[in-house]
């Protein structure tokens, strides 16, 4: 049952937490979240590390917290509309087309809230607090769907808890900030595992009437959790009262997810290898151990009031995904460790936007940005249907009294069509899968602020 063995390796690790990153098509590239501030959303997040009275400075560039006066609360909510959809099919390692639909939508509507708050102190120190969501979403295919050996469900939740401090070098000039970073990461993966291919690649097990590619589906699905910490820095240097300049670094996070691997094998399939020593301890419940590292971000953010009405705003961003060339999964059973290779890259996030004050109840904003991604068509799997992308965002501020704010934002975001094209060695299964998915993603926003 030497075909077993290694068949083994290479199914847990295709569903292991190798999946659970990949859960893009989202909003930023790979598997990371933006969304932790309305107003900065809906200017495309331009500006995001310099604009005044946006309290996710805490998480952004802690370093223009002292453009606060007093206390500011700040609670945001985003919901995520993710649609995607595969078109395509696949074979097994005979030739013949794969069974099943398409897996239905995809994507999920889900909601990613954030919370902030800031107190500027008279001596020119400023500290703040902020829980936000800075990586994962869920996507989910219906069962029995053509691509079911690649991927069923993936999710990935991460919580942040950032703890800054800023402090004014030049008073309305200069200020400097850091922060420490407490990240608490789940993952939950899970797909079909086809049994039927694996006993038809055995001589010894092939008569079984059972021993067909898709045949004999099993099931299994991976969960594992985490927490890490990391750091942030910035500063802010306005030089007049028209230009401000921000540059901020966040810091890689390091994971180490254990968890458990659950494994639903048909009975029959199940008899077959529990009736010899050397099979017994395969695809049998236990614990798992990868190691994740979360990627560091590098922000500059600029922004020009041309009048007291009218702002404009950029952002470039960096996201070093070099930190995701590999993950390595040690089990606890007999199984080796298994290793899947990546080779992720640097992205690049780059918007503009601007605001516009209508009057004393109304500030308008709008913006736009492009979002490349880290993943090539070599490495790209259903978990991970990711591609280049456009956000087009609109927004509103409503002062509703002189001490509480109102935000509104809209951002539909238009990704490049993702092209699919996995062909699986015959020792891991043999399968193809070909396809394209359509997709696109709307976000809503609102937020409220008060200033104590």
């Amino acid at each position: 049952m030497q075909h077993a063995h290694r068949y083994t390796r290479l199914t847990a690790l295709a569903l292991g937490i190798t999946g659970a990153l990949a859960l893009g098509q989202v909003h930023a590239s790979g598997f990371q979240l933006k969304e932790n501030s309305v107003k900065a959303m809906g200017r495309a997040f331009a500006g995001s590390g310099v604009a005044a009275g946006d309290s996710s400075v805490v998480a952004n560039n802690p370093a223009a917290m002292t453009q606060f006066e007093g206390t500011t609360f700040q609670a945001d909510v985003t919901v995520i509309d993710l649609n995607a959809k595969f078109n395509g099919g696949g074979y097994d390692v005979l030739g013949r087309p794969l069974t099943g639909g398409d897996g239905g939508e995809a994507g999920d509507v889900t909601p990613v809230p954030a919370m902030s708050i800031i107190h500027k102190f008279d001596n020119g120190l400023a500290v703040g607090a902020m829980v936000s969501a800075p990586f994962g979403l869920k996507t989910e295919y219906k069962p029995g769907w053509v691509g079911r050996y690649y991927a069923a469900k993936s999710e990935l939740k991460t919580v942040d808890l950032t703890l800054s401090a800023a402090f004014e070098l030049v008073p309305d000039h200069l200020s400097v900030g850091a922060g420490i970073v407490w990240e608490k990461a789940e993952a939950e993966l899970s797909k079909s595992v086809d049994f039927g291919t694996l006993l038809f690649g055995n001589p010894a097990t092939r008569p079984l009437p059972f021993a067909r590619p898709q045949a004999a589906d099993g099931f299994a699905k991976v969960e594992g959790d985490d927490t890490g910490l990391g750091w942030i820095i910035g500063v802010n240097l306005r030089p007049n009262d028209k230009l401000a300049i921000g540059l901020s670094h966040r810091s890689e996070i390091d994971h180490e997810l254990e968890g458990n691997v659950d494994w639903t094998v048909p009975g029959n399939v199940a008899a077959v290898f529990g009736a010899s020593p050397t099979t017994r301890p395969l695809f049998q419940d236990g614990k798992a151990l990868a190691k994740l590292t979360t990627p560091s971000v590098t922000t500059l953010s600029v922004e020009y009031k041309f009048t007291d009405q009218f702002s404009l705003m950029a952002d470039y961003s960096e996201t070093d995904w070099s930190s995701l060339q590999e993950i390595r999964i040690d089990f606890a059973n007999p199984d080796p460790d298994s290793v899947e290779h990546f080779g992720w890259s640097k992205t690049r996030f780059m918007a503009l936007g601007g605001e516009y004050k209508l009057n004393d109840a109304w500030t308008l904003r709008a913006g736009y940005a492009y979002d490349e991604t880290p993943t090539t068509y070599s490495a790209r799997t259903p978990r991970l249907p990711d591609e280049d992308r456009r956000w087009y965002s609109i927004g509103a501020t409503w002062d509703f009294s002189e001490n509480l704010e109102l935000n509104f934002s809209y951002v539909r975001i238009e990704p490049d069509t993702p092209q699919i094209g996995i062909v699986t060695p015959p020792a891991a299964g043999g399968q193809r899968l070909f396809g394209s998915y359509s997709s696109n993603v709307n976000l809503f926003g609102v937020s409220a602020q008060y200033h104590f």
